[in-house]
C-alpha cells in the first residue's frame, strides 16, 4: 500500500487523465447550485493510498480512511465513510480482482472519497433517474445502494483504463469541538425540570461503601454526609428486578461504565426514582472507585446519552419518499431466509461498521445459562462453531452478556471474553440481543489493537443489535421448530428399529448406525456386564470406514470413561488428548526425532485418526432399570463442537437405546437359561445297539424352543435289552416340556427297576394325574428291544393313544406293528397290555408323533395313508435315509412353517453279514 497526504492544495478535478473521459454519471440529493458550490470548494487536504488485490486490503483500506478522517477531526462521518469504502474496495480487490486506489479529499463542506479500479469493462449501469439495482447479494451493486442510502452525493466516472466511484459526505452543522448536539427547539418541547436541577455526586470505594456525598445529594435525599459515608450504597438503593437481567447494584458498580434507572430511599423512607451514570476510575495510588452522578428520573435528559439516529434521511429515501427500514440498511435487502445466512451477514456487517478485525454472534440456550457460538468472521470458525460459553456462572464467566460492555485490553483482563482467548484480539465491544427483556444472544466486534472502542461504538452496535434481535429470534425459533420435528421423526424411527430386534449385537450395531452421521462423526459403545465389571468397548463406528480400525485401536489403549449415572452429556477429553500424543510421536519419528517404532501404521493413518477424534467428544450414560449398563460416546472431528439441540436429541436416543439394549440382554440371558434347561430334557447321545440301526429326527415348534411337547428316548435297560419311547404331551412350549421331562425320567427309572411295559405306563399315568392342574394328556409308544443272534430283533410294545408304529417289510408292504390303547393322564385305572413284534433282517419300524401325520396344507392333511405311501418308497434304505425321506416329505407337503412339534424314530434290522 502506498499513501500520500497533501494538505492545503488548490482545488483540482478528480483524477485528471490524458484520455478523454466518458460521460460522468452522478446522482445526489443536492440541487445544481449545490453541485457547483461543491465543485468550486477549496480542497484543504488530500490523502491517497493504493491497495493490492488481496482480501486483507479491505480491512487496511477501512483503517486508512478511519485514521485519515479522525486526523482531520471528522469523527461524525467516519462510520459512514468506512462502511462505503469497505464495500467499494471489496468490489475492486475481491470481485474485480484489481488493485484499488483510494483518494480522500477534504473541503470546506465535507469529504469526498474516490475509489478507482482498473477493470472498466465492469461498467455500472447508472442513470440520472432512479433505477432498480437488484439484489444486494449479487456480485456488484451493493456498494452503490449504500452510497444512495448514506451519501449526500455520489457518482461514477470511468475511462478506458480506470473506473472510479466517488461519494461526498457533508459535515453536520455543529460548533467546533461539540461532541454531540441537537437542533434548536421551541421552549415547550424542551425536557421538563424543577426550578433548579440538582446533580448528586456520590463516590463509592472498592468495597461498595460511600466515601463522598455532595450538597445536591443531601438536598435530594435528605441525608447529611455523616449519615451515609461509610455505608454501602446497596443499603439505600432500591434496585429494580427487571426480567431478563440478573445484574444488581453491586455488579453495576464494578463495571467500567453503567447508565440506567433505579431508586434511592430518602431519609423519610420514600423511594426517589433517579437516573444514574456510573464511571469506574482509579486514583494515583491505583485504588479503584466508582463515581455516580444521579438526577431525578424525570430529569434524565441531563445525563442520558443521546440515542444514536441512523445516518441518512430517516424520514424518507430517494424521490419516492418511502421510509427506510433500519434493519434493511444494516443487513441489506432482501435479508437471508436461513438463520445461518442471517447470522453470518450480521457479523460481517458489524465488523465493517466498527472497522474490526473480527466479529462473532452467540445465541443463548433456552435456560439462558450458556451462549453458543453460531457465526463468526476473522476467527477460526471451525474451532469456534457451536462452542458453548457460560453466561455468568463458573470460572468462564461471560460477565458482559446481559449489557453492553467495552474491553480496552483483553490482555489485562484474561478470560473476560473466553471466546477470544488465544486469537490475538486485544479490544472488544459486546452487546446483548434481547427480545421482550429476555436475553437471546450476544454480538461482539474485536480488534487486534488495544483501546480501539469506546462507549459510543457500544451504543452504535447496540442500536444495530436491537434492530436485528427480533429477526434473529424469529429465524432461530423457525430453525428450532424444524429441528424438533426432525428430531421427533428420528426418535420414532429409532424406536421402531430398536424395538424390532432382541439380539444384543444387532442392537449395538443399530445404536451406532443411527447416530452416524445424523448426530456425530464417530461413535463408540461401551457395555458393562455387571456392577463389578469394567466398561468394555463393544462397538466402534465412523462415517469413514477406513478410519474405524485406527479409531478402535486408539480407544482400546485409553481407559474407558467413568460409568456415572448422571443424565445428560459430559465432555470426555481423553480421546482427543491421546490422538494428539500419538500424532505427535508419529510426526517426530518421521523426522527422526523420536524412538523408532517396531510396528507402525504410518504417519498418514495416525494423523487421520487424530483428526477424526480431535473435536469435542461427549459421553452419555446408558441407564436402564436404575443401573448403568454402558456408555454411548459421540465425537466430532478436529475443532468441531456439538450444538445443544443435538446433545438433547442424543440424550433422548440414549434412553431408548439403553432400554432396548437391556431388553436384548435380558432376552439373551433368559434364552440361554431356557435352552440349557431344554437341552437337559433331551436324552444324551443314543447308545449303539449291535445289529440294529437307529435314527432320530426331532423338531420343536416355536422360535428358540429346543424341546416341546414331543419327546423320544432310547436307553439300555440291562444286558442285551433296550427301552425306547416316543410320545406327545398335549400342547407345546415350556409347560409341555415339563411333562416331557417327567415322562422320560420316569420311564428310565421304572424300566431299570425291572417293570414290564404295561406296569411302567400305568405308574407313569398315576404320576401324571398326581400333578393336578399341571397335568397334561400324554400319548406314548413304549417298547423294549432284544436283538437276536440270527440277525432279527424282538420288540414288546405298548401303544397308549399314540399313532401306531409302522412296519416296512423287505417286499415293500407296510402294516401297523401294534394296536391302539387308551392315552395317559385321563383315567386313573388303566389296563394296558403289550404286544410282541419280530423284525426280520431288512425290516424297518417307523415311529412318529402326530405332528407328522397331521401336517396340513389348507384342507389337506398328510395323515396315516400319506405316511404309509411315503414309507413304501423306502425299501432298502438305511434307518437314517428312511427318517430323512419322511421329514423331507413332511416339509414339502406344506409351505408354511410347522405349527406342532415333530419326532421321528426309525429302527432297521440290517441282518447278519457273512464273510
Amino acid at each position: 500500500m502506498t499513501t500520500g497526504l497533501h494538505p492545503g492544495e488548490a482545488p483540482q478535478e478528480p483524477r485528471p487523465t490524458d484520455d478523454q473521459p466518458l460521460p460522468r454519471q452522478e446522482v445526489g440529493r443536492g440541487s445544481s447550485h449545490d453541485e457547483n458550490r461543491t465543485r468550486s470548494s477549496v480542497i484543504t487536504a488530500r490523502a491517497a493510498a493504493s491497495f493490492d488485490p488481496v482480501s486483507r486490503s479491505v480491512a487496511t483500506a477501512r483503517s486508512f480512511v478511519r485514521d485519515t478522517l479522525q486526523g482531520w477531526g471528522f469523527a461524525d462521518i467516519v462510520d459512514d465513510a468506512v462502511v462505503l469504502t469497505s464495500e467499494l474496495v471489496t468490489n475492486a480487490v475481491v470481485h474485480a480482482g484489481t488493485s484499488a486506489d483510494v483518494l480522500c479529499l477534504r473541503s470546506e463542506d465535507g469529504v469526498r472519497i474516490e475509489v478507482a479500479d482498473r477493470y472498466p469493462e465492469r461498467e455500472i449501469p447508472l442513470q440520472s433517474s432512479p433505477v432498480n439495482m437488484g439484489s444486494p447479494d449479487r456480485e456488484g451493486g451493493r456498494g452503490l445502494q449504500l452510497c444512495a442510502a448514506l451519501a449526500g452525493r455520489w457518482g461514477v466516472e470511468y475511462t478506458p483504463t480506470h473506473k472510479q466511484v466517488w461519494f461526498q459526505l457533508v459535515l453536520p452543522d455543529r460548533p467546533v469541538g461539540t461532541r454531540t448536539a441537537g437542533p434548536s427547539l421551541p421552549a415547550d418541547l424542551l425536557p421538563l425540570a424543577d426550578g433548579r436541577v440538582r446533580v448528586a455526586v456520590v463516590q463509592i470505594d472498592r468495597t461498595g461503601a460511600i466515601n463522598a456525598w455532595n450538597e445536591d445529594a443531601e438536598e435530594l435525599f435528605g441525608y447529611a454526609p455523616d449519615q451515609v459515608i461509610g455505608k454501602p450504597l446497596t443499603d439505600l438503593a432500591a434496585w429494580p428486578h427487571t426480567p431478563g437481567t440478573s445484574t444488581g447494584v453491586a455488579e453495576a458498580l464494578q463495571l467500567s461504565r453503567w447508565e440506567g434507572s433505579y431508586g434511592i430511599r430518602d431519609a423519610g423512607g420514600r423511594v426517589t426514582p433517579v437516573y444514574a451514570s456510573h464511571l469506574r476510575v482509579r486514583d494515583t495510588a491505583g485504588e479503584p472507585s466508582t463515581v455516580c452522578l444521579l438526577v431525578r428520573d424525570h430529569e434524565r435528559a441531563v445525563l442520558q446519552t443521546p440515542i444514536r439516529v441512523p445516518t441518512g434521511d430517516s424520514s424518507g429515501s430517494g424521490e419516492g419518499g418511502q421510509a427506510t427500514d433500519p434493519f434493511e440498511v444494516f443487513i441489506g435487502s432482501p435479508a437471508p431466509d436461513d438463520l445461518d445466512g442471517l447470522l453470518q451477514r450480521t457479523v460481517e456487517r458489524a465488523r465493517d461498521m466498527l472497522d474490526g478485525d473480527s466479529a462473532f454472534l452467540l445465541l443463548a440456550t433456552d435456560d439462558e445459562t450458556e451462549l453458543e457460538v453460531r457465526a463468526s468472521t476473522g476467527l477460526p470458525s471451525a474451532r469456534q462453531r457451536f462452542a458453548r460459553v457460560p453466561v455468568e456462572a463458573g470460572p468462564g464467566r461471560y460477565g458482559s452478556a446481559r449489557m453492553p460492555a467495552v474491553h480496552d485490553d483483553l490482555a489485562a483482563v484474561p478470560g473476560a471474553v473466553p471466546l477470544l482467548s488465544g486469537t490475538g484480539m486485544r479490544s472488544v465491544v459486546t452487546v446483548p440481543l434481547k427480545v421482550e427483556g429476555r436475553l437471546t444472544g450476544s454480538l461482539g466486534v474485536a480488534a487486534e489493537a488495544a483501546s480501539r472502542y469506546s462507549n459510543e461504538e457500544a451504543l452504535r452496535l447496540q442500536f444495530a443489535a436491537d434492530r436485528i434481535a427480533l429477526a434473529v429470534e424469529s429465524a432461530r425459533l423457525g430453525e428450532l421448530e424444524r429441528l424438533r420435528r426432525g428430531s421427533l421423526s428420528f426418535l420414532v424411527e429409532a424406536s421402531d428399529l430398536l424395538a424390532g430386534t432382541l439380539d444384543r449385537d444387532q442392537t449395538l450395531a443399530l445404536m451406532a448406525q443411527m447416530t452416524i452421521p445424523t448426530l456425530a462423526t464417530w461413535c463408540a459403545v461401551y457395555t458393562i456386564a455387571d456392577q463389578a465389571s469394567d466398561p468394555y468397548l463393544s462397538y466402534v463406528l465412523h462415517e469413514d470406514e477406513d478410519l474405524i480400525d485406527g479409531l478402535k485401536a486408539l480407544l482400546s489403549k485409553i481407559a474407558p470413561p467413568e460409568p456415572i449415572p448422571t443424565p445428560g452429556a459430559r465432555v470426555w477429553t481423553a480421546p482427543a488428548e491421546a490422538a494428539h500424543r500419538a500424532a505427535l510421536r508419529t510426526s517426530m519419528r518421521s523426522l527422526g526425532l523420536g524412538e523408532p517404532a517396531t510396528v507402525s501404521s504410518g504417519i498418514g493413518t495416525t494423523l487421520a485418526t487424530a483428526s477424526a477424534v480431535g473435536g469435542e467428544t461427549v459421553v452419555l450414560p446408558l441407564v436402564a432399570r436404575n443401573r448403568v449398563i454402558g456408555m454411548l460416546t459421540l465425537g466430532k472431528p478436529t475443532d468441531e463442537h456439538f450444538r445443544q439441540e443435538i446433545l438433547e436429541l442424543a440424550e433422548d436416543l440414549s434412553r431408548r437405546a439403553a432400554l432396548a439394549l437391556d431388553n436384548a440382554r435380558l432376552y439373551s440371558e433368559r434364552m440361554a437359561i431356557s435352552q440349557s434347561l431344554q437341552r437337559s430334557l433331551l436324552p444324551p447321545e443314543l447308545p449303539d445297539i449291535e445289529g440294529v440301526e437307529v435314527e432320530v429326527i426331532y423338531r420343536a415348534a416355536g422360535e428358540g424352543n429346543e424341546v416341546g411337547g414331543d419327546f423320544y428316548d432310547l436307553f439300555p435297560i440291562r444286558d442285551g435289552a433296550y427301552g425306547f419311547a416316543i410320545g406327545d404331551v398335549c400342547g407345546t412350549g415350556p409347560e409341555a416340556a415339563a411333562v416331557t421331562g417327567l415322562a422320560r425320567h420316569a420311564l428310565r427309572l421304572l424300566a431299570r427297576e425291572g417293570y414290564g411295559g404295561p406296569t411302567v405306563l400305568e405308574r407313569l399315568n398315576s404320576a401324571i394325574i398326581d400333578e393336578g392342574a399341571r397335568s397334561r394328556f400324554l400319548t406314548l409308544l413304549y417298547g423294549e428291544l432284544w436283538p437276536q443272534e440270527d440277525g432279527s430283533a424282538v420288540l414288546k410294545v405298548v401303544c397308549a393313544g399314540h399313532p401306531l408304529p409302522l412296519r416296512l417289510r423287505q417286499d415293500g408292504t407296510v402294516e401297523p406293528a401294534a394296536e391302539p390303547q387308551p392315552l395317559l393322564g385321563v383315567m386313573e385305572d388303566l389296563e394296558l397290555y403289550e404286544q410282541t413284534v419280530t423284525l426280520d433282517p431288512g425290516d424297518v419300524l417307523l415311529c412318529v408323533t402326530d405332528g407328522v401325520t397331521e401336517r396340513r396344507e389348507g384342507t389337506r392333511m398328510l395323515g396315516d395313508d400319506g405316511l404309509t405311501e411315503v414309507l413304501t418308497t423306502c425299501t432298502g434304505l438305511t434307518a437314517g435315509a428312511v427318517a430323512a425321506r419322511v421329514m423331507r416329505a413332511v416339509e414339502r407337503f406344506a409351505s408354511d412353517a410347522p405349527s406342532d412339534d415333530m419326532a421321528i424314530l426309525a429302527m432297521r434290522v440290517p441282518g447278519l453279514h457273512k464273510d
